[in-house]
């Protein structure tokens, strides 16, 4: 059977390496799935995910010319999946649902702010507080 790229198979894990995992696709060709493109979310260790001889739906990104090199992806192969590549994840306390641009913007800024007052108030303890000069009137560094 003949593969196609964007086309969504079914296949069976048959190896599992660091970097990711070998996937067996119809007609005997085997194809990797790239850590990155497990899950939408960050993956440590892939066998809190995956193991061999489980079945997975997966998308055919990319096959080289000699076709013996094929690019999997069992998270664009989810219904409703996006095909550009989450940047950072979702880690703890990160909002699962879709937010606005003025929501993001909104998170953003007060982040920043908090890291900003952080560091401010770190700076300031490493002087010895508010006032803390240098004897010829100088501040030091």
């Amino acid at each position: 059977m003949a593969i196609a790229i964007g086309e969504i198979v079914d296949g069976v894990v048959t190896g599992i390496a660091q970097f990711g995992a070998f996937v067996e696709l119809p007609g005997g060709s085997t194809g990797l799935v790239h850590i990155s493109e497990i899950s939408d979310s960050y993956v440590e260790n892939i066998h809190d995910y995956l193991k061999k001889g489980d079945k997975v739906r997966v998308k055919i990104l990319s096959i080289d010319a000699s076709g013996k090199k094929i690019g999997l992806s069992i998270r664009q192969a989810q219904p409703g999946a996006s095909a550009q590549k989450p940047r950072g994840g979702r880690g703890p306390g990160r909002p699962k649902t879709p937010q606005s641009f003025e929501d993001k913007l909104q998170r953003f800024m007060k982040d920043s702010e908090d890291r900003l007052g952080d560091l401010k108030k770190s700076m300031q303890d490493r002087r010895g507080g508010r006032g803390s000069h240098h004897p010829k009137g100088m501040r030091s560094y």
